[in-house]
């Protein structure tokens, strides 16, 4: 049995490799979240209305966090805490540990903070005003995975892929001002679909994206192709999950 053989098999390697496939799953779930929810949130408001036998008119939010007080408002809340699992359960690097752990607390308080409805009390525009500041918050992490986690061009990673993550990045950032915009002017907030959702459902689209494309990259070094671990990017820490880094096979 040659040393290589060895160390492939040793409980290091395949602990390596485990951890390699749930960092992998988390990202997976992170943009799974991402893409489905923009979707699921009006097609569950017009879904529940043909049911009851409603009116469809309004199945459309005003915003995504205007969910919260529509039919699909436990699955707003729901799918936001389970971001905010995923998130803080994220394990990489002790950067990227600090940055997923604090957007996973922020997606857990815009699910428990909800926007403030029409006619709202003192006590609702204060919760908010810290709905707003979680949210943006929440982009805002999200968005610095896409421009300094996921793309680092001090790796091997193809420049193609690195300009994906870095136009994903822009567009968070860019689609998180213009919904800023949208939402104090109220510029289209008479249009059946308001300028305000779209702007969300792009950026949450953009990160969506953005991770399921991280956690394909992290699957394909997993499974121990040698040009996609070439790829990924090399932060502190991340050495540890390379089974064929000599830390690894300490």
């Amino acid at each position: 049995m040659t040393h290589d053989s060895r160390t492939q098999n040793s409980p290091a390697t395949r602990r390596s490799i485990q951890d390699v496939r749930t960092i992998a799953i988390l990202r997976l779930g992170v943009g799974l979240i991402g893409i489905l929810l923009p979707p699921a949130l009006p097609f569950g408001n017009w879904l529940a209305a043909v049911v009851t036998g409603r009116s469809t008119d309004d199945f459309w939010p005003g915003s995504m966090s205007g969910a919260y007080y529509t039919d699909t408002r436990d699955l707003f809340v729901g799918g936001l805490c389970a971001l905010g699992v995923f998130l803080i359960c994220y394990r990489f690097d002790r950067r990227d540990d600090r940055w997923s752990t604090a957007a996973g607390f922020f997606a857990v308080g815009v699910a428990l903070c909800p926007t403030a409805p029409g006619g709202a009390s003192g006590l609702q525009r204060t919760v908010g005003v810290l709905h707003l500041a979680f949210a943006g918050l929440l982009f805002v992490m999200l968005a610095m995975f896409c421009l300094y986690s996921f793309r680092n061009p001090r790796s091997a990673q193809p420049a193609r892929v690195g300009t994906a993550y870095l136009v994903a990045g822009v567009v968070i950032l860019v689609a998180l001002a213009l919904s800023v915009l949208a939402g104090v002017t109220g510029v289209g907030s008479s249009w059946s679909v308001r300028p305000l959702y779209l702007c969300e459902w792009l950026a949450t689209w953009s990160f969506g994206i953005a991770w399921i494309g991280a956690a394909l990259e992290l699957a394909a070094h997993g499974r121990g192709d040698t040009a996609a671990s070439a790829s990924i990017p090399r932060q502190s820490g991340a050495a540890a999950l390379d089974p064929r880094h000599p830390e690894a096979q300490a």
